[in-house]
């Protein structure tokens, strides 16, 4: 009778951890923050830029309107409104540890996501590098405000394919400008969200940087933009449920892939 060899069973290779999102941002070096008027990314996501400037990232806020038409006051030029709101995203960076703003200027409410705009923000993705973009749900249902929805449209549009395809806009090329990919893109503003970040170690942060858009806040104080926060997380007990956090602030999250020697990929750093 023949002796059977018992057959040695070899362990299945054991699977790569995923990271999680905060290691991920761990190893990020730039975040870029596109937003369509001055307040936008103080009210939407102070307490998220706050974090990623705190853990290292450095944060570049590019605002796409000047805000002119953003007041009920009509014995206020636009021109006036404009330099004011300048000034408030300014001094609101300032709180919130963001490297350097950038203003395009252009007239509030026209915003058009058109391939002018798409090249705008594609030349800006190349200059900076981002490894984490920021920017509107342009796709989000029901009503909202037509710039919101149009520089959301823009980003995603500039993000995928054109910010790392070489022959989308290849005339940056001769400015020393070339592809790169961006490893996440977070919306904010959306309907369903899928992404949650703690913001309660920054909202103090976020109360001081709103407080600085004096012209949008109707008399506020301080205190009183601090507690109005402090009681949604009190009151909202749903929402802790959601998002898993007595303050939070609420993306879409995707990730995009970064193959290896592609074009726009960043190289990986040697380790030390």
């Amino acid at each position: 009778m023949a002796i059977r060899t018992p057959t040695r069973t070899s362990k299945p290779a054991s699977k790569k951890k995923e990271l999680t999102v905060d290691q991920k941002w761990a190893t990020y070096e730039r975040a870029l923050i596109v937003m369509a008027h001055p307040d936008d990314a103080e009210f939407l996501a102070a307490g998220t830029i706050a974090k990623l400037c705190d853990i290292g990232m450095e944060v570049t806020l590019c605002v796409a309107t000047s805000g002119d038409k953003g007041t009920r006051d009509v014995t206020l030029r636009r021109q006036e409104l404009a330099a004011m709101r300048e000034a408030e995203t300014r001094a609101a960076a300032k709180v919130l540890g963001v490297k350097r703003c950038i203003f395009w200027g252009l007239p509030d409410g026209f915003l058009t996501a058109d391939h002018e705009l798409r090249g705008m923000v594609v030349k800006l993705i190349r200059q900076f590098q981002p490894d984490l973009v920021m920017t509107w749900d342009g796709f989000r249902p029901g009503f909202n405000h037509t710039d919101h929805r149009m520089i959301g449209l823009a980003v995603r549009d500039a993000l995928f394919p054109a910010a790392h395809d070489p022959h989308y806009y290849s005339e940056f090329a001769s400015e020393g400008i070339g592809p790169h990919r961006t490893a996440e893109l977070i919306l904010a503003g959306t309907n369903e969200p899928d992404f949650h970040v703690d913001i309660g170690p920054y909202l103090e942060q976020k109360a001081e940087s709103i407080f600085c858009h004096t012209s949008q806040i109707d008399g506020r104080t301080l205190e009183g933009i601090r507690d109005g926060w402090l009681q949604i997380g009190k009151r909202d007990k749903e929402r802790r449920k959601r998002t898993g956090y007595d303050h939070a602030e609420s993306y879409k999250r995707i990730e995009f892939r970064r193959p290896a020697g592609a074009p726009g990929t960043p190289v990986p750093k040697k380790k030390p």
